[in-house]
């Protein structure tokens, strides 16, 4: 097969607080603090959204879907996702693979993780085995470590046929 290749990468991050819902990788996880945001928070999501869009030059999550913009309030991060990969379809080009890395002191993220590859492939359309989860801590450092705060990293590969 002959493919032309690009890669790109993402990141985002929003501060935890008290009383709101927790949603990473498009699944909903107990906890007792959420992400504080304009959408649902989703940082997993935004960071592939960010490297999606990265790849095919095309700006970020914000220039898509602004942060100002009632259109977004409390929005499920998924659709989001969803809206991203018809942009990059719509380019010709499709999704090779996803590696996404978690960093959260709390809570543990790893019973969570078959639940979150599933979801996230479904979203994008690819099989369980193009998306990758990975999660860490930052044994207890900087604000990821005191729980201020939940911060992911996506990289992905995309390919026109």
């Amino acid at each position: 097969m002959n493919c032309d290749f690009r890669i790109g990468n993402g990141y985002d991050v929003h501060r935890l607080a008290p009383g709101l819902k927790l949603t990473l990788g498009g699944v909903e996880i107990p906890h007792t603090k959420g992400c504080v945001a304009h959408s649902d928070g989703d940082v997993m999501i935004h960071a592939l959204c960010d490297a999606l869009l990265g790849a095919l030059a095309l700006g970020d999550i914000g220039r898509h879907f602004p942060d100002t913009s009632d259109e977004f309030k409390g929005i499920d991060s998924k659709i989001l996702l969803r809206r991203t990969c018809d942009m990059v379809q719509q380019k010709g080009w499709h999704l090779v693979n996803a590696d996404i890395t978690l960093l959260l002191q709390a809570p543990k993220i790893a019973p969570y993780v078959p639940q979150m590859r599933a979801c996230l492939a479904s979203v994008m359309g690819v099989a369980e085995d193009a998306v990758s989860v990975k999660a860490t801590t930052t044994e207890r450092l900087g604000f990821t470590g005191r729980e201020e705060g939940v911060e992911a990293y996506a990289s992905v590969l995309v390919c026109r046929d």
